[in-house]
């Protein structure tokens, strides 16, 4: 329910905010401020996780959303909005960007064995990227709704409020996670432990990966699309689905195959191609091009997220897990709130392909740096 919220919301939010007034610029500043936002309240909860049952703190999360949605549809002014995105769960990215997702992850490392730990994060990711791109497929709805007399602005101001009701639904749904029964031996004193350098060195390289990847976050894939080549929002909603499934079952694949390379293999040698075709995309004047460009990494570039959620909960100690968790994802969201913006100015500029291509030369050099750095690191069922 999370991530088809996410799906559609990632599309529309230009959308939304070019329909209030917004320019280029500023709709960049409010996906760093979303992402910004973000980090912030993971950074919180990786100091407080390890205490607090985190079924308490999804029911929590999902509060914020349903407060989020409510709030866009009241927000008409630049400063509202900035306000919103800040505070709220609204996600830019086409990737789980948010709170929820540290949480989710300590919950599932906790429930299966090390042999199953990256087919379940498969599973679980292969879910969440079908919800999204149908979520993707969605956003073509303000399009639908206008052929029934809705304006514009009405129709997307209901979209925002269906993200509210999702919210509700999924607070429902983590309500009915069993509470962890409380155990003290599994209560560390410090958040981090033995594992400390392990996890600082994942989250120094995660940032170079996620700024990198917000500078082509989805609202700004889709923003190039309607500007360059001048693609429907109907049309979007459709390509965003197409590569929202091939992103999904590439998730299974990445399970097999990390069961072959190992799991940094995985994510590297899955990641280079993927940046490459963005690369590619960027330059190609023709949009049948691009969109299979797009296509193609939409198949590669997710494949080091089950991998990557498994290796991280894999080399650190199981008290350390919910730690871990955030203090790797913050950095990965502190980076990729800085470089929409940067994104964003490029576009208000005419250089609209530069985001794209910084994109994929950053992403090579961080896959690089990952395989030298943790080449010898192996996970228990690797050992």
């Amino acid at each position: 329910m999370r991530d088809f919220g996410d799906g559609f919301v990632a599309v529309l939010l230009p959308v939304y905010l070019a329909a209030i007034g917004l320019d280029a610029f500023e709709i960049g500043v409010v996906a760093t401020t979303a992402l910004l936002g973000s980090a912030l309240m993971t950074l919180v909860i990786g100091f407080v996780g390890h205490r607090i049952d985190q079924r308490k703190l999804l029911i929590l999360a999902s509060a914020l959303m349903v407060a989020t949605g409510l709030a866009f549809t009241r927000s008409a002014s630049f400063g509202a909005v900035l306000l919103v995105a800040f505070c709220g769960t609204v996600n830019p990215s086409s990737g789980s960007v948010s709170i929820f997702v540290p949480l989710e992850h300590t919950v599932l490392s906790h429930l299966v064995a090390d042999k199953a730990r990256t087919s379940a994060f498969a599973r679980y990711s292969l879910v969440g990227a079908l919800a999204a791109a149908l979520g993707a497929l969605a956003a073509m709805s303000p399009e639908l709704l206008g052929t029934l007399g809705i304006s514009r602005l009405s129709a997307l101001e209901g979209m925002f409020a269906l993200y509210a009701v999702l919210g509700v639904a999924g607070g429902l749904f983590y309500a009915r996670i069993p509470r962890a029964a409380p155990d003290a031996k599994e209560k560390p004193r410090a958040a981090l432990g033995p594992s400390r350098g392990i996890v600082y060195r994942l989250a120094a390289l995660f940032c170079i990966d996620a700024f990198a990847g917000g500078l082509a976050v989805q609202s700004l894939v889709a923003l190039w699309l309607f500007t360059r080549f001048g693609l429907s929002l109907s049309a979007a909603g459709v390509f965003f689905f197409a590569s929202g499934v091939l992103s999904a079952f590439s998730f299974p694949v990445a399970a097999w195959l990390s069961r072959r390379i190992g799991l940094v293999n995985t994510m590297v040698f899955t990641h280079i191609p993927s940046s490459l075709c963005l690369i590619l995309a960027a330059l190609v004047p023709n949009l049948e091009v691009a969109l299979g460009l797009l296509l193609m990494r939409g198949l590669l570039s997710q494949m080091d997220v089950p991998a990557r959620s498994s290796y991280v909960m894999a080399v650190v100690t199981p008290p350390e897990r919910p730690a871990a968790a955030s203090v790797t994802a913050v950095p990965r969201s502190l980076a990729s709130a800085v470089s929409p913006v940067l994104a964003g100015a490029l576009f208000q500029a005419g250089f609209e392909a530069w985001p794209f291509i910084l994109c994929g030369v950053l992403k090579i050099l961080y896959d690089f740096a990952l395989l030298w750095a943790f080449r010898h690191i192996k996970p228990p069922e690797e050992r």
